[in-house]
């Protein structure tokens, strides 16, 4: 026998439409397009095993996505599709940062040196007040980049 389930989805018209034109146009992240057919299944009244094999998902996604569903009050049904942001400390390395890393790099070397290495790259961007404190493998890494 089973279960009902805890979060149904039932979608109305204008959400079903709008939903159906997301996955179908324009360039999109493919996990907003996978929650759009997730949503757009469970509301055909696809139960989650089907959903599971259609689109190759793990159980705990569709029940998450369920959940998020019915849950949480959206003003339009796409602004639940892109992800949360994320936990964790931002990047110090933005793309100015990273312009006047090529800068220097790309600059004379200072008086006694040959060359620019990695630490003399880090300390001139502090002495600078470009950054408060970067360490030589993120100015490898933005050098690495721009390469």
């Amino acid at each position: 026998m089973s279960h009902p389930k805890k979060h149904q989805v039932h979608l109305t018209a204008p959400e079903r439409q709008a939903l159906q034109a997301f996955v179908s146009s324009g360039k999109k992240q493919a996990r907003e397009i996978t929650r759009a057919h997730l949503l757009l299944l469970a509301d055909e009244g696809k139960k989650d095993p089907e959903i599971m094999a259609l689109l190759g998902l793990s159980r705990p996604t569709v029940c998450s996505v369920r959940k998020k569903y019915a849950e949480q009050s959206y003003d339009q049904i796409l602004d639940m599709l892109p992800d949360a942001p994320r936990q964790g400390r931002p990047t110090k390395v933005d793309s100015g940062v990273e312009a006047k890393i090529s800068m220097i790099a790309c600059s004379g070397a200072p008086k006694g040196a040959a060359r620019w290495t990695l630490h003399m790259i880090a300390d001139q961007l502090v002495k600078l007040e470009i950054i408060d404190s970067i360490s030589h493998e993120s100015v490898r890494q933005a050098l690495k980049k721009t390469a």
